[in-house]
């Protein structure tokens, strides 16, 4: 019988805190994925395991020390990913025999309070890249995909460099049935209940002072949808919410308030829709009937791009083949 050898990575005593996880949670995952043993003896990490078996835990755990020495917050959801998808993990400062694919194409967005906010899978880095070529983008996904906290992270990377001059946030008020009439409260009152992962999104990012500093400098305006009308929108960043809940009127409304130096995310799924009529949504007419508009782009998120519980990406695809059947 062949005798099993081992593999010693050299990373530094807090890169193997980040690489490990809480609890050695994200050592536990790579051992049961690829049937190695995984040990630290001090200035790095070692594998045991068959030679190949070793090759593909070495491509994750560089990956990951890769992601940490570039200040990415490493989570559960980028070791999943990794493990399961070998075209992820690369070549890096930290020797490995995998083939190079670049962590460039993380796309980086902004520092946030937790480490870089950057794409986590295929999907998001391509959405990353047309956020950063396009003046308005239609974001298409299921819940989790980071449709909505991508398009804020790089609206504040946008206001932080002084690209734009505001971030404005809107959204449809259609959930079960309510109106924001029915709310009690002023306008931030009434429309902050729609928007709870937005400000968690921003919470995140900036942190809840810079938050509160720039909300009360109008740096940071949530708005309404109806609130929009004959507004011209210069030099902003706006970011639609939910837009599978517009109408086509609405849509087409908001898409027009755009002026001078602005940039438009419009963000939706269009398996959740809310209207009365689900051919009334402005979001699935919008996208057809802008297709081949120059300057208008699309990203199109899957189940694959979820970077919640696992599960939840199973639940998705689930509901996406009963809806095929």
């Amino acid at each position: 019988m062949a005798a099993v050898k081992d593999d010693f990575i050299n990373l530094s005593d807090p890169c193997v805190l980040a690489v490990v996880g809480p609890s050695e949670r994200y050592l536990a995952m790579i051992e049961g994925a690829f049937k190695v043993l995984v040990e630290m003896p001090g200035g790095g990490l070692v594998i045991s395991g068959d030679a190949r078996a070793r090759q593909k835990a070495k491509a994750v755990i560089t990956t990951m020390a890769d992601m940490y020495d570039q200040g990415v917050d490493i989570a559960e959801a980028d070791v999943r990913r990794l493990i399961n998808e070998p075209q992820l993990t690369g070549q890096s400062g930290h020797s490995s025999s995998a083939p190079s694919v670049p962590l460039d194409q993380r796309n980086t967005i902004v520092m946030g309070r937790r480490g870089a906010i950057a794409a986590k899978t295929a999907g998001q880095a391509a959405y990353i890249h047309e956020l950063a070529r396009n003046d308005l983008v239609f974001a298409l996904g299921p819940a989790g995909s980071g449709k909505t906290f991508l398009a804020v992270a790089h609206g504040v990377s946008l206001l932080l460099k002084g690209a734009v001059d505001k971030l404005i946030i809107t959204r449809p008020a259609v959930e079960a049935g309510e109106r924001l009439g029915f709310l009690p409260g002023d306008l931030n009152e009434k429309i902050d209940p729609y928007l709870t992962p937005i400000w968690g999104a921003l919470d995140d990012i900036l942190g809840a002072q810079v938050l509160a500093k720039k909300r009360e400098t109008k740096e940071i305006e949530v708005a309404p949808l109806a609130y929009m009308r004959g507004r011209t929108l210069s030099y902003a960043y706006v970011i639609i919410d939910e837009a599978q809940n517009t109408t086509r009127m609405q849509m087409k409304m908001i898409l027009t308030r755009l002026g001078e130096g602005s940039k438009m995310v419009v963000t939706g799924d269009p398996s959740q829709i809310d209207l009365p009529n689900r051919g009334d949504s402005g979001l699935v007419h919008a996208v057809h009937l802008l297709d081949n508009v120059e300057g208008v782009g699309k990203a199109e998120l899957k189940a694959e791009d979820i970077v919640r519980h696992e599960l939840v990406a199973r639940i998705v695809r689930a509901y996406d083949n009963e809806f095929k059947s």
